[in-house]
């Protein structure tokens, strides 16, 4: 008898639905602690609210991806005059380490012949086995290399009409040049690094070797990574400014150029410049994000 007694409040509670079976429970033991009852009217307003939220507004800012090229040395520097003088040291330490080769052991052997043949010492043998074959001496070896190396012209290190002339990529052999491109922003031709404005769709890599790609000159780079190294921001003048465009973020990407272009067309506005140089065609602020990049090898 007790246990049918015990049973029939679990049948009138299972009989019951779910969202009355949450209500009760919401009057009962939440309705104390200052909770707000659950209630499935609830849920479908705070839907309702959710889809009803404006989409976030676009960003103010327009987003631009730039290539930081640069063409790494093509010949070693000049020694400084610290690096003479170890090289030089080094040079004189591998010279009293080192053994005799055989062009000096060579040089041994005729000299100790001579001086056997001048003494009377001499086997008239060694002359009949070498009779129908001309002997070089090691002298006569060295008196024709020493020949052709005055015949031999280096190529020049430094060439100062090339040097001079800003445009050309092989100026400065023994430095790292930084490629700068003539661009129209807001009205104003200035010397930047090549950029193009991003486009939907597209991740900041790609509006990057898309910029590097509209030269008119064929620049073959090998960028070293997908994410950009700095970030430059600027605001458009008043002028131009609006509400939906406040200003431009410049995204840096550094590439290294890996071929040697073919020649730009004569009116490509196109500088090659050093380091030291670039403070003459960037604005201060432009040029304080700029250097921290640039490769100085």
């Amino acid at each position: 008898m007790s246990q049918k007694k015990m049973a029939a409040p679990c049948r009138r509670m299972a009989s019951r639905s779910l969202v009355q079976f949450i209500s009760c429970f919401s009057r009962t033991a939440v309705g104390n602690t200052g909770f707000r009852p659950f209630s499935c009217s609830s849920v479908r307003r705070a839907t309702l609210e959710t889809k009803s939220v404006p989409e976030r507004a676009r960003s103010p800012w327009s987003l631009t991806a730039a290539v930081c090229l640069q063409r790494l040395p093509v010949i070693t520097a000049d020694y400084t005059p610290m690096e003479q003088l170890f090289r030089d040291m080094i040079q004189q330490v591998e010279l009293e380490k080192s053994l005799l080769s055989e062009h000096e052991l060579r040089l041994l052997q005729d000299a100790e012949r001579l001086s056997r043949k001048q003494a009377g010492d001499y086997d008239s043998d060694e002359e009949d086995n070498h009779k129908d074959q001309d002997i070089l001496l090691a002298q006569d070896l060295e008196d024709m290399w020493e020949q052709k190396l005055k015949d031999f012209q280096p190529a020049p290190r430094v060439i100062d009409d090339v040097d001079k002339d800003l445009t050309s990529l092989e100026r400065c052999l023994a430095n790292s040049l930084t490629l700068l491109a003539e661009q129209q922003v807001a009205g104003e031709k200035l010397w930047l690094l090549p950029q193009a404005q991003w486009q939907e769709g597209e991740t900041l890599r790609q509006t990057a070797e898309r910029a590097l790609a509209s030269l008119p000159a064929d620049f073959k780079a090998t960028f070293l990574s997908n994410a950009p190294c700095g970030v430059y921001k600027y605001k458009l003048p008043k002028a131009v400014r609006t509400e939906s465009l406040v200003g431009t973020k410049v995204f840096f990407f550094k590439a290294i150029l890996s071929d040697r272009a073919h020649p730009a067309a004569p009116n490509a506005s196109f500088l090659w410049l050093k380091k030291s140089e670039l403070q003459s065609f960037l604005k201060p602020a432009y040029m304080m994000k700029v250097e921290r990049i640039v490769l100085q090898l």
